[in-house]
């Protein structure tokens, strides 16, 4: 489902990116991956699909129909990911405004990277794997990490004695 307040157009980031026509509240869906999956043995990974696959499960992945697989990463996004396959406002998201999320995540593959070309000032320059990310980065995402990352991340804590 793709939220019809977003369109694709030019970005400054390289490319096509989504934009906001209107505005969107905080917590709106704006798109969802919702095509074919992917093991990770797929014979037929091409550049393309490797770079707008979304992760779900540590060897699977997940393709797009839809504007999903046309929105920007950046180190500052306006956008997470819920329910493993949503991109969902963080915030309010005004008329002009490129559509962004963090790829790492969902990510946490051991092969892939991208040089990021964000240009925001919190910017970390190469962006792979969720295990990557700082601390105080995943604290400010709280919420809007895929949960097969959280999840996993939860079961390796050490338990805490009471």
């Amino acid at each position: 489902m793709d939220n019809p307040k977003v369109e694709v157009k030019a970005s400054p980031l390289g490319g096509k990116g989504v934009f906001a026509k209107e505005r969107i509240e905080a917590g709106e869906v704006i798109a969802e991956w919702d095509g074919e999956i992917y093991p990770l043995d797929h014979p037929g990974w091409t550049e393309d699909l490797l770079n707008h696959v979304i992760q779900f499960e540590r060897a699977r992945f997940r393709d797009a129909r839809g504007l999903a697989r046309r929105i920007n990463h950046s180190c500052e996004p306006n956008c997470g990911i819920k329910e493993l396959f949503k991109v969902v406002a963080m915030r309010s998201i005004e008329p002009g405004e490129e559509i962004t999320w963090d790829y790492e995540m969902t990510e946490d593959s051991e092969w892939w990277r991208m040089r990021c070309q964000c240009g925001k000032p919190r910017c970390r320059k190469i962006i792979g794997a969720y295990r990557s990310m700082p601390p105080e980065v995943r604290a400010r995402y709280r919420g809007f990490i895929s949960e097969w990352l959280t999840e996993a991340e939860e079961k390796s804590l050490p338990a805490v004695a009471l």
